[in-house]
């Protein structure tokens, strides 16, 4: 379908996409995230329109979000650390039960049929939105995380979660964490931490799982990875987002949480109707 693709139709592509990176630059600083949450249904109603196949759709929605969030979770991670707000210890024991959750993540993605990715997005999106919407400081599992298999299933679970919805995992592990009383600034800091080999993982998986399906892909894609979106979204996303920034602090703390879980349902609400024959 794309294989020699008009310059015509490769300049629709990237228009398209520069409306979306600015959109997705507006939510991402008003809800004060930068993460696959907003980027996957913004890049999904892109390529809507643009006519990029059901089959393949939410696919490569997911991988190019993993691509676009590589740069933004990496300069996260380094404010971070150099804060000494990172909890090391539990970076290094979740990283290879996250990036085996990626692989399984992704290989899923070289077989399962696009609903899968849709229910997984409403699934983890709407739990999310829960703890946004009706979560308390209070709330809490334990006051440690478990040692062992339980503290690698859960690193594995990150991993597997942000792998199907397209993200670098940050809300499910700062959910995660909070739970079990971390603090939460030391939450947000450990999971842009794990989100450094999640989201790289993530990209390079979603390139090997989307190769045999490289002809319903748009022009300038590896795999799942739409070169052209992660080049152009971007950068756009990063200069927008200060206007969603300036918007973000004229409410407040929960009215924020409010509109991002709000967000989040209507997205949700978004891929189940398109679920629908």
């Amino acid at each position: 379908m794309w294989l020699g693709a008009p310059a015509d139709e490769l300049a629709w592509l990237a228009v398209a996409i520069l409306i979306g990176g600015g959109v997705t630059g507006i939510l991402a600083g008003l809800f004060g995230i930068g993460g696959g949450a907003v980027i996957v249904p913004v890049l999904y109603e892109v390529f809507r329109i643009l006519g990029v196949p059901e089959a393949v759709r939410m696919q490569l929605c997911i991988g190019t979000s993993l691509a676009i969030i590589v740069p933004t979770t990496v300069q996260s991670y380094r404010a971070h650390r150099a804060r000494g707000m990172v909890i090391e210890n539990i970076v290094r024991r979740w990283a290879v039960p996250a990036i085996l959750g990626v692989a399984v993540g992704s290989l899923t993605a070289a077989f399962a049929p696009a609903a899968l990715f849709k229910i997984a997005f409403v699934l983890i999106a709407s739990a999310i939105a829960t703890k946004l919407l009706f979560g308390r400081d209070t709330w809490r599992i334990a006051d440690e995380l478990p040692a062992g298999p339980g503290m690698a299933g859960y690193g594995f679970l990150v991993g597997l979660c942000s792998a199907l919805m397209g993200v670098s995992g940050g809300s499910i592990s700062n959910a995660i964490l909070t739970l079990y009383g971390k603090p939460l600034h030391n939450a947000v800091a450990t999971s842009a931490g794990l989100g450094v080999p999640i989201t790289i993982a993530g990209m390079a998986g979603y390139m090997l799982a989307g190769l045999p399906h490289q002809a319903l892909v748009p022009p300038l894609s590896i795999g799942f990875v739409s070169l052209l979106g992660a080049g152009l979204m971007a950068p756009v996303s990063t200069l927008t987002a200060a206007y969603g920034a300036r918007l973000a602090h004229a409410l407040s703390k929960r009215r924020l949480e409010i509109a991002f879980g709000l967000f989040l349902l209507a997205a949700s609400a978004r891929f189940l109707i398109s679920l629908a024959p």
